[in-house]
């Protein structure tokens, strides 16, 4: 299931943008995200066109993108499920929390449910700003919000007979959140 909530018709490779996006929108314009969870995430162009606006310099993008290995174990891909209405209503919220705490103009968040294989991606987010700081200070929010309180679960698949196993996002240990540290921040 995709949903966007910048357009009435989910966007797709072949379909263009809607013309004339807003250039300055409150935090509750839901014109100003991309949000989807399905079986297939938008194209680069697709997003880059999205997050692209004429009154902003700046475009930062996250992908998350499975790798090959986890602790010596040989990674062949990685399953999600999330339950997509709530996930959904949790990335508005995070996007519209995003849009009240940096200068940004539009935000992108999207995740794949299914199967994920190597080397291809399973997670985008993104923002644009007039200036960069707000840009790169919202998406590294994005992706580190996302991953603590979006209710999308990932297992690994590993090769060979090694079992698979349910990762719980470092930003979370048994079912409670805890605080990523982050280099430089003081207290930390």
């Amino acid at each position: 299931m995709a949903s966007f909530t910048n357009s009435t018709q989910p966007l797709t490779d072949g379909n263009p943008l809607p013309s004339d996006p807003p250039t300055h929108s409150s935090p509750d314009d839901s014109s100003s995200f991309l949000i989807q969870v399905s079986e297939t995430l938008p194209s680069s162009s697709t997003i880059q066109n999205f997050l692209s606006s004429p009154t902003c310099g700046a475009i930062s993008t996250f992908i998350g993108i499975t790798r090959n290995n986890f602790s010596g174990k040989t990674v062949t891909h990685l399953s999600y499920e999330g339950y997509e209405p709530m996930a959904i209503k949790e990335l508005t919220k995070l996007c519209k929390e995003a849009k009240e705490k940096y200068h940004v103009e539009k935000i992108v968040a999207v995740h794949l449910v299914g199967e994920c294989p190597v080397g291809e991606a399973s997670v985008v987010v993104g923002s644009c700003s007039p200036h960069r700081r707000d840009a790169i200070k919202c998406t590294e929010f994005l992706i580190d919000e996302l991953k603590g309180r979006v209710p999308i679960w990932k297992k690994e698949i590993y090769e060979g007979d090694e079992q698979s196993v349910w990762k719980e996002n470092v930003e979370w240990h048994e079912g409670r959140r805890r605080r990523v540290m982050v280099k430089g921040e003081k207290g930390a």
